[in-house]
Order: C-alpha cells, then structure tokens, then sequence
C-alpha cells in the first residue's frame, strides 16, 4: 500500500503499479514516498527558520530520490537478489532517515510553533486522490516511521530469497541468513509499535482521519503482527532443521505464530482496502494465518500421540485430520494470493517442503489410525 514514486513525470515507470512481482518471501505492502516540500506563502513564509527550511527540502529530495531507486527493487525482488553485491539500497535509505528523523522531531517539541506550519505530502499510490498533505510535523514523523518499518520488511525479503547462481540454479538460504532475518523482522515489528503507541497519539482526531488507510491503526497493527509473525515462521524453521529442538519448542512456536496472525487477521480483516496492494495484503495475511494454523494442529497432534491411551490417539488423530484439512485450505489461499495483482509466484523449494510435510502427515496418520483401531479392537475384546 504504497507509491514507487516522487515524481510522475521523471519516473512514471516506476509509479505505475508492477502487473507481476516475481518470486517472494515476505510480502512487503509498499513504500510511501514524500514529494517535494510545500512551504506557506509570506509573510508566514518569511518567519519560518531559513537553515531549517532548507535542511528540510534538501533531505526530503534526497529521500526521495533513493526511495525511487529502492521501489523498483521492492517490486522486482528476484532483481536484487541476483543483482545486489554487497552494498544495500534500503540500508543507505534506512540511514538517510535516521539522519532527517531528528530534524522533523525537532518540530514536535513543546512550545514550537512549527509543528503544523509546513505542509508535508506522500505520495501513496492507494489513495484516489494518490497524495496525502498535511500540515503536521507529527504526520512526517509517522511517514518516515511508516517507511522505515517497510524498509526492514523488504531487507527481510532480500535476506530470505535464495540467490541465482549463474547456471542459473538457486541456492539455499543460509542460517545466518535466516537469523539476521529475524533480527530485521524485530525491527520492523519495533518502527510500526513506535508509531501505534508514540506518533499516533500525538496527532489530533481530525488529522488522523486524514491519514491515508495504510497508515491507519489497524493496518500500522496488521503489518506489525505480520512482522512478528514471520519472525516466529523463520525460527520454527530453524527449529524443524535442527535436531535438538523438541516438539514442545516446535509446538509453542507454531501457536505463538497463529497467535500473531490471528491480530493481524483481526486488524486488517474489515479495513475499505482499495483493489492492488491492499487487497494482496489482506489476502496474504489469510494465507499464513491458514498456514500457521496447520501447524500448530501438526505438532499438537505429534505431542497428543506421545500419550499411552486410546483418547490420546484418538485426539491425536483428530488434531493431525485437522492439519490435513487446514493445509489444503492453506494452499487455495496461498493461489489466492499468488494470483491477485500484482501477481507473485512462490519457491518450488517451499512447495516440496509443503508436499513433503504432507506426505509426513498422511503416514503418520495412518500409523496413529492403526494403533487407535488396534486399541479399540484389544478394548472390545477384553469387553467380550
């Protein structure tokens, strides 16, 4: 829910929304872009700190201007994950900010009488009107949060996708990888919280209801949730990898993971989305709720089996039928998701390990089956 660009006439390629974003492995909702900075007319222009002004219109443009370049990497993933070598756009961005973020916190201060004389305005491309301006210190604040956050996501992206050999294979994602993702993750989870308990408060009730949708309460929420949600995804993998972690690690990180979709679902379910990111958005947050839902059950169900009585097989197999069941409601909500616009693919990778999960479910099934008919049978007999 975002825009890819600060000016439509320099960079419309870039504004137009992509028709097809490749292969991802965490769906970023977008990027807000500032446009060039609207100062008041005099004389109220005259009375406004000159150094100030221009330390404002200077950061803003060389914001926006990596922004653009950073964008065409959000929506071409695959593009920077075969073409980026060593360097990051997003982490130069993420810097840029942190340096104008105290500039424009320096409005906010009590006794300022700059905090609404400077109209600032993003573009955001799921808007009608496609531009936000408000002449509020505290919604530029919000803005660069908001645009910090997504920055973490598409870094968690970039650190998740499996790089392309030149013969064109891809090759796993590395642990280090994998951790380094979490730690993003945390991040982006922490810029959005910042802006739910700090920013948002301090902006009056008529300002917020001129904020744009995705930077409302309950989309800041949702995309937090999600954060967070993902965070735990990539550890429980972890978890299934390695061989020290028990089920009752695998089985308390897969409900947390259900427990931090299930907000996000709750947060964003009833949002007026516009077709396009927010729609993907809402679509994507179904699918991993789906998914980590099927988890949860798949390891319940392995623990319940441990038990030595017939009601423990038979929850057992009740848990693992639940599973089954949740799986493939999972994978018509991932091609959902998938197929909304702008469509997406998902890795071949992911789909093996899912048919391999699968086929695990389906034996064990079968087992934890035989061994309840068994017990039922020995029952009945001893009954007899």
């Amino acid at each position: 829910m975002g825009c890819f660009s600060s000016k439509p006439d320099d960079a419309s390629a870039i504004r137009r929304r992509p028709a097809s974003i490749g292969e991802v492995a965490v769906f970023v909702p977008g990027l807000r872009v500032p446009e060039p900075l609207e100062l008041p007319p005099p004389p109220l222009a005259d009375c406004l700190p000159r150094r100030l002004t221009e330390r404002l219109a200077v950061s803003r443009t060389r914001i926006a201007s990596m922004a653009a370049r950073e964008a065409l990497a959000v929506s071409r993933p695959r593009w920077r994950a075969i073409t980026q070598h060593g360097g990051s756009t997003s982490a130069d961005l993420v810097q840029a900010l942190e340096e104008y973020l105290p500039v424009v916190l320096g409005m906010t201060k009590d006794g300022s009488e700059l905090e609404d004389k400077i109209q600032f305005a993003w573009m955001n491309q799921e808007d009608d009107a496609e531009e936000t301006a408000l002449p509020s210190a505290w919604y530029e604040v919000l803005s660069v949060v908001h645009m910090m956050a997504m920055l973490r996501l598409s870094q968690a992206n970039s650190l998740l996708l499996p790089k392309t050999s030149l013969e064109g294979y891809h090759t796993k994602v590395s642990e280090e990888n994998k951790r380094a993702s979490v730690e993003v993750f945390l991040k982006a989870a922490g810029h959005l919280e910042c802006a739910m308990q700090h920013v948002l408060p301090r902006m009056s009730p008529e300002k917020r209801k001129g904020l744009p949708v995705d930077l409302s309460e309950g989309v800041l929420r949702a995309t937090c949730m999600q954060a967070l949600g993902q965070a735990i995804d990539v550890q429980l993998g972890l978890a299934i990898d390695s061989p020290k972690a028990t089920l009752a690690v695998k089985r308390r990180l897969a409900c947390e993971m259900v427990k931090c979709w299930q907000q996000a679902h709750e947060s964003i379910g009833d949002l007026p989305l516009l077709d396009g990111w927010g729609e993907k958005h809402r679509l994507f947050v179904k699918w991993k709720h789906i998914e980590a839902k099927a988890a949860a059950y798949y390891y319940h169900g392995l623990i319940l089996d441990e038990g030595n009585s017939e009601k423990w097989h038979r929850m057992a197999v009740a848990a693992l039928l639940s599973a089954e069941e949740l799986l493939r409601e999972s994978r018509t909500a991932c091609e959902a998701f998938h197929a909304a616009s702008p469509v997406s693919r998902q890795y071949l990778v992911d789909i093996i390990k899912h048919l391999a999960l699968e086929l695990g479910r389906s034996m064990l099934l079968f087992i934890l089956m035989m061994r309840f008919f068994i017990y039922a049978g020995a029952r009945c007999c001893g009954d007899r």
